[in-house]
């Protein structure tokens, strides 16, 4: 799959786009238009972005729409559409371009979900939240794309004025903790998403699912829990926050300290001070 801008030469003045992550089932994609705008055309996959900075400005199914920060823009596979900014100002937005057939796999769907408002608003849907599409831009994280497609999966339902997606009917246990367990005694390691498929004997969505409704989150966010509480330790026993970071399982120090902050609140540094002081 590759909808976005090519990102092997260098963009025309005024566009920027930075590839964040291609999946087989989502590419997430920054950005950034000043003074330029897209020409209209079309999209075999879902187009669903949240604008970061500025207005946006864009041409779907016969009306023209304005997207402000912090709102989102949800586009149907195969519908004309265009984008530029609503201002003098630019804008910069980040876009996920799902394939509808994950969606339909994720949700457990037997149609694809028509959102006739393209603007879907934070107060209005249960929309992830800026922290959250911070997170969402690890480059070749199977269990993280798993993730997105099935949150924006249930956007899509919500918004077409479906049914409240539902958790699965049953729950196998066992295979669940069998993930958990192999999570949390090496989250250091490559879990893919078809790893865990063998672990478990169950489809990446429907692990997401059974998963979710047995231990209250996803398998990513899981081993990201397991990968702060191994690097908790190492800290404690004296290592270096790079070297925490690697033997743990993230990409460099920066990762480690934004997913620190996130489940603890302090960076990883302040934690391990605080630790010092006190022992």
């Amino acid at each position: 799959m590759s909808e976005g801008p090519s990102n092997r030469a260098p963009a025309p003045a005024g566009f920027g786009f930075r590839q964040r992550s291609a999946g087989d089932a989502v590419e997430t994609w920054d950005v950034t238009l000043d003074g330029v705008g897209f020409d209209r055309h079309r999209h075999e996959t879902y187009g669903i972005g949240v604008t970061l900075s500025g207005v946006q400005r864009f041409y779907y199914r016969g009306g023209h729409h304005a997207g402000l920060v912090g709102q989102w823009h949800i586009l149907h596979p195969g519908e004309l559409h265009d984008g530029m900014p609503g201002d003098t100002h630019g804008i910069a937005y980040r876009i996920f371009y799902v394939d509808p057939a994950a969606i339909r796999a994720a949700g457990g769907l037997t149609a694809l979900p028509f959102v006739r408002d393209p603007i879907a608003r934070p107060d209005r849907l249960p929309l992830p939240g800026a922290a959250t599409v911070a997170r969402w831009s690890a480059a070749g994280d199977e269990l993280q794309e798993v993730e997105v497609v099935e949150a924006l999966a249930r956007v899509l339902v919500t918004a077409s004025g479906g049914p409240a997606p539902t958790g699965p009917k049953r729950v196998d246990l066992p295979a669940v903790l069998r993930v958990a367990q192999a999570l949390r005694d090496e989250p250091q390691a490559d879990w893919s998403a078809a790893r865990l498929e063998g672990l478990s004997g169950l489809s990446r969505w429907e692990l997401a699912r059974q998963f979710s409704a047995a231990l209250g989150t996803s398998p990513s966010r899981y081993r990201s829990a397991s990968r702060v509480r191994a690097a908790r330790r190492l800290l404690a026993d004296g290592w270096s926050l790079a070297d925490a970071a690697a033997t743990a399982g993230f990409s460099d120090q920066a990762h480690l300290t934004r997913v620190f902050r996130e489940t603890h609140g302090v960076t990883p540094g302040r934690w391990r001070d605080a630790q010092r002081a006190a022992g």
